[in-house]
């Protein structure tokens, strides 16, 4: 016997979204409008004595070299490393995908650093990448190159980048998973009519997983251009969460922002910084949306001009 659908009451409808209608105002709508009215003062984060300033925080920022310096060395860390993460990922998945002995074990290993926390991850490859006691310049050393000071400029910036490739791992098995959805149907009937193993995959492959593709880009840009942790504990002279002695090649935006609120103590200008920020990102994130018409491929919209086409 089967239960005819009834219609719930929209009370329903309300329990059902309260909770994170709820959360989404305390803990992201309310935040948000709270830094914008900080960044139009010049509230130092503890002292009662604050007062409003309006958009000077702003003006003051598009006048700020050290400012736009960093979000320019951002943008390019962005546009190094998304690439070379993507392709990793999308390496490590193709080989994985084959049939290979122990398949299991090569993916536990490949995935295992991308779920190690950002701290110790960060304090491990510090200790890698030391002068004196690193294992890098240890093994340099045999080859008779003399010690090579990572962790300052300019070579911390490309310290970091070996040190955000450690962990590609985790996009790996989002595009593995992606290539095992792959129709092998296609595959075999573009094989069968002559093109190569690189023709496949670049024609058939790589569209069919294009849209996985384009999250991996679209969540490795939002998170390169948010970076923070690892430019911290990687190249503090300190040790610490120091931004003061963080070399300048390492210097990006998110830094600069850490600076003004925990060592300047200017809240209303780094609240500023962020609003900004997210504007540029917002901006970019848009940008990346409609250039994706020209070569994502969904077979949902495709299914769909297929049955626009028959009626």
């Amino acid at each position: 016997m089967t239960r005819k659908w009834t219609r719930y009451p929209k009370r329903a409808f309300y329990a059902f979204v309260g909770p994170w209608a709820v959360g989404f105002v305390l803990l992201t709508a309310a935040p948000m409008v709270y830094g914008f009215l900080v960044s139009l003062t010049n509230f130092d984060g503890s002292s009662p004595l604050w007062r409003w300033v309006g958009f000077r925080n702003y003006v003051e920022l598009f006048s700020d070299g050290d400012a736009w310096a960093a979000l320019l060395r951002t943008v390019l860390f962005t546009i190094i490393i998304v690439p070379l993460s993507v392709a990793g990922s999308l390496g490590l998945a193709v080989v994985i995908n084959r049939r290979l002995r122990a398949v299991g074990l090569w993916r536990t290993v490949f995935f295992l650093p991308s779920v190690v926390p950002v701290v110790a991850m960060a304090i491990m490859w510090k200790l890698v990448f030391n002068k004196d006691a690193g294992i890098v310049n240890a093994i340099l050393g045999v080859v008779g190159i003399p010690p090579v000071s990572w962790l300052v400029d300019p070579t911390a910036f490309y310290a970091l980048i070996v040190l955000m490739l450690w962990g590609v791992g985790g996009g790996m098995i989002i595009m593995l998973a992606a290539l095992q959805g792959v129709p092998i149907e296609l595959e075999e009937a573009a094989r069968v009519d002559g093109a190569s193993r690189w023709t496949v995959f670049r024609h058939v492959t790589v569209p069919m997983i294009s849209p996985v593709i384009f999250f991996a880009v679209i969540t490795g840009v939002i998170g390169s251009l948010q970076i923070l942790v690892q430019p911290l504990l990687l190249t503090s002279a300190s040790g610490i969460a120091a931004a003061g002695t963080v070399p300048n090649s390492n210097r990006f935006y998110m830094v600069q922002v850490y600076q003004e609120f925990f060592v300047d103590n200017r809240f209303g200008y780094g609240s500023a910084m962020l609003w900004v920020f997210f504007v540029v990102i917002l901006a970019l994130t848009v940008v990346l949306m409609r250039a994706s018409r020209s070569w994502i491929y969904y077979e949902v919209d495709a299914d769909a001009e297929r049955e626009g086409a028959t009626r």
